[in-house]
């Protein structure tokens, strides 16, 4: 069976091609500037590379050129679309409207366009506009969406409700839903494979570090919390985004800066988190080539940072009754052991103990193990591959 993973942004989309039985990717590649001038498909297969510099005014020309790579002579890695079995879509946020994987039906993409686009106005609209354009080109294909939210379907009541007037809740579904729980998923299973465990036996918290971070307690298997809410701003302070605040200091913020709703928003997506600690970037390279120069605020940024996660560790370490396991991933859990150091430091009472020289080593792709040998918790890098959820959770429901 061969999968077609699909991410698509509102000008960009991403693909991997994946043969189930081996879980190999057969072909990637990803389309830049859809419907602005100069776009073009950046394809990988077949061993080798090549760059399609075409006019894509529209998603579906954007998906009839990636099928077009896919059986190119030079680089393709299929004889025809029929050797296609599935394509699983990337789908932010799910609402409470779909709590796992789903396959497409015309009910399904209704539903998805009345009921979810307010949740995740900058991704599902543009994930649907990429949906649509595979299903023109590719009509007898079947087609799934899997959603960040879904792994996280399984926090109880206590976790995932705010302290809001309940019919409210009802009404208009404000609770916390989390995001990347694909890669939430992956790693946690992945540190079960490593420690040699069944998921159900271990406590573990997944921490997904970086531009958009988020951490998860992972409990047996299931997600019984995480640190992102109604929408990604929540948790952490992260690389432009502010993290939880106060909702009075927000509109005190609105007032002072003559801010309407909608701008105020943008600026604590677009304008704070360590990008707006620091004054110099978003990029942790940058904060930690700063703070080695002596500036203060790159240090103040990096030191939230690891201070925040450090606190989300210990508080669902609480909530679970235990821990086994610390995961780190994405880019800066997997390459930046500054911020590894910070986070693990001081949580020497639960067990946790770290190795220096282990944790400064370079991420290789593979499963490491960062803690001391006598560590009672132990502590991975795991690289994500939220590419590979998606295949799955489609072959699955197939």
């Amino acid at each position: 069976m061969k999968i077609l993973v699909v991410n698509a942004g509102s000008s960009s989309l991403k693909y991997q091609l994946i043969d189930m039985e081996t879980e190999k990717v057969l072909a990637k590649g990803g389309c830049e500037r859809i419907g602005i001038p100069g776009s073009l498909l950046k394809a990988k297969g077949n061993g080798k590379e090549k760059v399609y510099e075409q006019d894509m005014p529209t998603h579906k020309v954007a998906i009839e050129l990636v099928l077009h790579a896919l059986h190119d002579g030079e680089i393709g890695v299929i004889k025809s679309m029929d050797e296609i079995d599935a394509v699983g879509h990337r789908m932010v946020a799910s609402g409470e409207y779909f709590k796992k994987t789903t396959l497409v039906t015309p009910e399904v993409v209704k539903t998805l366009e009345e009921k979810t686009f307010e949740l995740a106005p900058l991704h599902n609209p543009a994930a649907a506009t990429g949906l649509k354009a595979c299903m023109e080109v590719m009509p007898n294909t079947p087609m799934a969406l899997v959603f960040d939210t879904s792994f996280h379907a399984t926090m109880p009541e206590k976790a995932y409700l705010y302290g809001i007037d309940y019919e409210d809740y009802k009404k208009y579904g404000v609770r916390k839903y989390g995001f990347h729980g694909t890669s939430h998923k992956f790693v946690s299973g992945e540190a079960a494979k490593y420690l040699g465990k069944n998921p159900s036996e271990l406590k573990i918290v997944t921490c997904h570090l970086g531009n958009g971070s988020s951490i998860s307690a992972v409990d047996g298997g299931k997600c019984v919390d995480t640190t992102m809410g109604f929408t990604p701003l929540a948790g952490v302070l992260m690389g432009t985004r502010s993290g939880d605040i106060d909702a009075s200091a927000v509109e005190f913020l609105a007032k002072k800066k003559g801010m309407s709703h909608s701008e105020i928003i943008t600026y604590l997506n677009k304008k704070c988190g360590v990008a707006g600690i620091s004054g110099v970037s978003s990029d942790f390279r940058d904060l930690i080539a700063g703070a080695e120069q002596g500036n203060a605020r790159c240090r103040l940024a990096l030191d939230m940072f690891a201070y925040q996660t450090k606190k989300f560790v210990g508080s669902y370490a609480a909530a679970m009754g235990g821990l086994d396991c610390i995961v780190f991933t994405a880019g800066i859990g997997e390459n930046t052991p500054l911020i590894r150091a910070g986070v693990c430091e001081g949580l020497e009472f639960l067990g946790v103990k770290l190795d220096k020289k282990a944790n400064e080593g370079k991420n290789d792709g593979s499963v490491r193990e960062i803690s001391a040998k006598d560590s009672k918790v132990k502590v991975l890098v795991i690289p994500t591959n939220e590419e590979l959820v998606i295949a799955r959770e489609t072959a699955e429901l197939l």
